[in-house]
């Protein structure tokens, strides 16, 4: 509890004791009761400075205030296995359905309702079972070199086994969640076997070992050490909209597909969830309500460069159109095929 806050209990707790026989004074436990319910612990994977003004906005609304504890999914996800029942944690915010499909696989989420959630937000971006709900979209593509490369060379990620690409594919590590849910949801459309097939054929015609992030897959293509990455759009777009103008020439030697899976883009998700122990359950709710709205989404995508899972929100500067989606799988299933799509890339030999 911060200094101030424990100096304002202090001080309730003697104008209680004053009022001793007051009929009318509420008592210390109903003080300490609505104090906390002012209050929401959020555990939250993302890292945004930009973050601060849905927080600000959200108690500007509700009264409510956010303490965020930030740090990578993995991370938190430990804390809150060690934590147990006594975990102070609200909501938990993170990235891609395989992540929170993690910690609904722990125990640590619950299922929501919301009349609210559930008209905002399509069916196939939420859970199964009503543990998370996506609040932005975000799109695993490829970004690949327009002098080397033929838009319609890299329209689908199947193309990518073609032995024209042999040496030309650059990829971050088969671990990264990212990729374990591309295979995964690879595994929905093209089955298993045909994802086992893929998974080893591209593995075999990488320009180098996988290293890095997404961004220094797309680097790496604007310097010419290979000539297509699999990345999330975001990062591509980020490029182009920087304010450094070697980022926007890395983003003008490249450009970005919204590789087909072979039913439609493979689209993810950041996504929220209610802790299986929220102290502050219906307050967790109303945050997820509030980053559903038009005020909430267009905060969460400001900085991000992410999609709104709301049609009607302003798209953020430099983000183009997004692509027309034919039928989704569900999410949920990207968790589900997470460990099968560990093997396949293990038995593949992709790094």
């Amino acid at each position: 509890m911060r200094p101030h806050s424990i100096l304002v209990s202090a001080v309730l707790a003697a104008a209680t004791l004053v009022g001793c026989g007051n009929p009318s004074a509420p008592s210390s436990e109903t003080e300490t009761a609505t104090d906390e319910q002012q209050i929401l612990t959020l555990y939250s994977a993302r890292h945004y400075d930009g973050d601060q003004a849905i927080y600000d906005a959200f108690e500007a609304q509700t009264g409510i205030e956010v303490r965020a504890r930030e740090s990578r999914a993995p991370q938190l996800l430990e804390t809150m296995k060690a934590e147990g029942e006594a975990s102070p944690a609200d909501v938990i915010i993170a990235a891609d359905a395989g992540t929170l499909w993690r910690f609904k696989d722990a125990g640590l989420t619950q299922p929501i309702a919301s009349e609210a959630l559930e008209a905002a937000i399509p069916g196939a971006l939420r859970d199964p079972e009503g543990h998370w709900v996506g609040l932005a979209k975000r799109y695993r593509g490829i970004a690949y070199d327009t002098e080397r490369v033929a838009p319609d060379a890299v329209d689908a990620f199947v193309k990518l086994a073609d032995p024209s690409l042999d040496n030309e594919i650059c990829a971050r590590s088969s671990s990264n969640i990212y990729n374990l849910s591309l295979l995964g949801h690879l595994m929905e459309t093209q089955g298993a076997d045909a994802a086992a097939a893929w998974a080893d054929t591209v593995s075999d015609q990488f320009a180098r070992a996988p290293a890095g992030g997404d961004t220094d897959q797309i680097k790496a293509v604007a310097a010419g050490a290979c000539s297509v990455a699999i990345a999330n759009h975001y990062y591509w777009v980020r490029l182009a909209t920087s304010e450094s103008e070697a980022d926007r020439d890395v983003a003008a030697r490249t450009a970005f597909s919204f590789a087909d899976t072979g039913n439609g883009p493979h689209v993810n998700v950041t996504a929220g969830a209610v802790a299986a122990n929220a102290p502050n359950r219906e307050g967790a709710v109303a945050f997820l309500e509030f980053l559903a709205t038009q005020e909430g989404q267009a905060l969460l995508i400001a900085e991000t460069k992410e999609y709104p899972v709301l049609d009607t929100v302003t798209l953020p500067e430099g983000l183009p159109a997004a692509p027309v989606s034919g039928a989704e799988t569900n999410l949920g299933r990207l968790g589900e095929n997470q460990v099968e799509a560990a093997r396949i890339y293990d038995r593949a030999g992709w790094p």
